[in-house]
């Protein structure tokens, strides 16, 4: 069943519908339509899909059933409630003594937290002491074992942990599992306790353990011998149920159950009662079978004998003396089973003839093969205890000398660290003295180099001196030495150019910074251009009307406010011509930081670890507080799938457009959208998985809303994790350079 009919069914489901679910269950199972049993320790649910379905102990299909039961969840249908309810009901009425063993013969608690002594590590001979001095207590009486001729007790287990009552086998088999256990769990003289307890059971109660039939089955066999032939399993037979004939001439009559329920409520626990058919109907005749052990046989007996007690039982429905009025029943036995009728046949079919004393030595033979089994088990797990004692030994040498290797190699590891260390304080306290020198090396050069600048300074201004009177002495020796002269005015054409030439780069550089501020500010008197020559073009508009009255000195004005108009318009064009190839620019610009700033996403993504700059899926649902709202109500495995589930509906909620939870508010004088808190699917989230489910929810739905709000799918955005805001592209670039040098550093190193 899907989620949306469960919760239809869930919605529409009273108590009355409930009841009536249960009832029929109910009555399915009691008449055998659904499997319950597979074997004796072993159950399944038969309302489970069969994908989910698996065995179960008792105590476990009860609290399973119990668990569907009683459960709140919209997901569990009525029917399904109602379905489990009966199966608890069936459990605990008609299968309660078959599954009342939760828990296989001779298992023991692992966790076990019996008060004996902590385990210690004692030799052989320690515990063979400890075994016998154990099993001198015993025989002295100290501790009780036999409760009664048929059950015991096991003295070495805390009542807490201890199953109170065992017959003779089971308690030898759960003190020889603790005996030979090999869980460390299980301390030296809770071993030995429960050896001793095997050795007192096989030599002083061997002869109690033998009897393998419970109290009260002898009692019931007076009268009858043990050779007589019975029908096993053990099977009643009751004749005379009443009938009723149907309109097409066939006779019917009321359901096995009802007669099994009545058998029950007088204490005979019988299994199933099960009508006999023929041709005409039902036959008046039913077979009642009981249980295959001892305790079946009491039952059936005592059921036999409560009949004759009631002279209704086999003589007095074979006597012939007059019609006979109400149900008769008897056990099978050789002469039934025998018989050319329609239980003859039922019983041949279902069993076969078996004596008591067959089967008490059958019995018999099964216990000799289960001591023998144990005893070579017994043999088997003290080999394996041998062995594994030699290889503890071996291991525990192998592991002194790995420990003393370990020590010499620690040992020598601290020696060369330090000699490392020491070599390395040399090497330091060389290189400061190497710096002391070089540094007073470099001041000494310093100096030096000082003074060197002073003399040529001194030398400059010499020299200048020198080429003063060299060119007053030129000048007046300008015809003498022409050549002289010409070269002079050579060079001193050349150093003008030189001049010049670093002058016009200075205008050109300082031309270009001012044009760069003239455009910027033109694009900030744009605005006042506009609204200048709507302001001509109203003064022009004003003019022409009073050009009519043919004022001169207007139309003077007009043609100026005109010529003016038309300036500032090829102004305004050359501006928004100069405006337009500046947007382009900047568009072009920031498309390149868009094509950038989506490789620096794609290239955080591959890196791993996370840092403070990183990629953050924007609109990505956490799942985290819905596993944990579902840990509370089913198991872990249970729990991440039905988390999964409500994980992809709400995913699925998210990338829906037409679904809009948001309401708009005036926050400081702007309207601004917000979560509408009163939205019904958000409402019955918060209601359902709790507080944190809803505020995973909301955000991812702000992060939808604010960046990608048509599209609804999850993007990648470029995010500043320890300021929690949007990083920027400066951001991001630093952050690879300081990656990309420690990872230069860490190679060079």
């Amino acid at each position: 069943m899907d989620h949306s009919s469960d919760e239809e069914i869930n919605a529409s489901g009273s108590d009355s519908e409930m009841d009536e679910y249960e009832n029929e269950a109910y009555e399915e199972l009691k008449n055998g339509n659904l499997r319950v049993k597979i074997s004796d320790e072993t159950f399944a649910c038969p309302f489970c899909s069969q994908k989910k379905r698996r065995d179960y102990l008792y105590k476990d299909l009860l609290q399973h059933a119990s668990g569907v039961g009683k459960s709140c969840s919209e997901k569990r249908s009525a029917k399904e409630k109602a379905n489990h309810l009966a199966l608890v009901k069936y459990l605990e009425k008609d299968i309660t003594a078959a599954g009342s063993t939760s828990k296989p013969v001779g298992e023991t608690d692992p966790h076990s937290d019996c008060s004996h002594a902590e385990e210690m590590d004692i030799s052989q001979s320690e515990m063979e002491e400890c075994e016998d001095k154990s099993y001198e207590e015993l025989k002295n009486g100290n501790h009780q074992v036999k409760i009664s001729d048929e059950t015991f007790t096991c003295p070495y287990c805390p009542s807490r942990k201890r199953k109170h009552e065992y017959v003779y086998q089971d308690l030898l088999q759960h003190a020889t599992g603790v005996g030979k256990s090999l869980s460390e769990r299980r301390t030296a003289k809770e071993k030995a306790d429960h050896l001793a307890l095997v050795k007192y059971l096989e030599k002083d109660l061997a002869a109690a353990g033998s009897s393998s039939k419970p109290a009260g089955v002898t009692d019931n066999l007076s009268g009858c011998s043990q050779n007589d032939k019975f029908v096993w399993p053990w099977t009643g037979i009751a004749v005379n149920l009443p009938t009723t004939r149907a309109e097409d001439g066939r006779f019917v009559g009321e359901s096995g159950s009802k007669f099994r329920d009545a058998l029950i409520s007088r204490g005979f626990n019988p299994t199933r009662v099960h009508p006999l058919w023929n041709f005409r109907g039902h036959s008046g005749t039913a077979a009642v079978e009981f249980n295959k052990d001892w305790p079946g046989l009491h039952n059936a007996l005592s059921f036999e004998k409560a009949y004759e007690a009631d002279q209704h039982g086999k003589k007095e429905w074979f006597a012939s003396n007059g019609e006979k009025s109400g149900i008769y029943c008897w056990v099978a036995r050789a002469d039934d089973y025998n018989s050319n009728n329609i239980i003859g046949e039922h019983l041949r079919k279902i069993g076969d003839l078996r004596t008591i004393s067959d089967l008490i030595e059958e019995e018999a033979r099964k216990q000799d093969k289960l001591v023998s089994n144990l005893t070579n088990v017994i043999e088997t797990k003290n080999r394996h205890l041998k062995e594994m004692e030699l290889r503890c030994s071996e291991t525990s040498a192998s592991l002194n000398k790995l420990v003393q290797e370990k020590e010499k190699l620690l040992h020598a590891y601290n020696e060369e660290i330090r000699k490392i260390q020491t070599s390395a304080r040399d090497h330091f306290q060389k290189i400061l003295t190497d710096h002391e020198k070089i540094k007073l090396q470099l001041e000494s050069q310093k100096k030096e180099l000082e003074r060197r600048g002073s003399e040529l300074e001194k030398r400059e201004a010499k020299n200048e001196s020198d080429r003063r009177i060299l060119s007053e002495e030129i000048e007046k020796n300008a015809v003498r030495n022409s050549s002289l002269d010409l070269a002079a005015l050579e060079q001193q054409k050349a150093d003008d150019d030189v001049l010049k030439l670093a002058e016009d780069q200075k205008r050109q550089k300082e031309e270009l910074h001012n044009r760069i501020i003239k455009l910027e500010k033109q694009l900030d008197a744009k605005q006042a251009l506009e609204l200048e020559i709507e302001r001509l073009r109203g003064a022009l508009n004003v003019m022409k009307h009073m050009e009519e009255d043919g004022d001169v000195e207007v139309l003077r004005k007009m043609d100026a406010i005109i010529t003016d108009l038309r300036e500032k318009e090829g102004e305004l064009n050359d501006l928004e011509a100069l405006n337009q190839t500046l947007i382009v620019r900047e568009r072009k610009n920031n498309d390149e930081l868009q094509d950038a700033r989506k490789e620096l996403i794609n290239g955080l993504k591959e890196i791993a670890n996370r840092a403070h700059i990183g990629v953050k899926r924007m609109g990505e649902l956490d799942s985290k507080p819905f596993l944990e709202a579902m840990k509370r109500n089913y198991n872990n495995e249970e729990a991440e799938e039905r988390a999964s589930e409500i994980c992809s509906l709400w995913e699925e909620y998210l990338k829906d457009p037409d679904w809009h939870p948001f309401k708009v508010v005036m926050v400081d004088g702007k309207h601004q959208e917000i979560i509408d808190e009163e939205d019904e699917k958000l409402s019955r989230l918060r209601d359902e998985m709790g507080d944190e489910a809803y505020l995973s929810v909301a955000a991812s739905l702000i992060q939808v809303n604010e960046y990608n709000p048509s599209g609804r799918y999850i993007i990648s955005e470029l995010w500043n994790y320890k300021e929690g805001r949007k990083a920027s592209l400066g951001e991001g670039v630093s952050f690879l350079l300081n990656k990309w040098k420690a990872l230069k550093r860490k190679r060079e190193c």
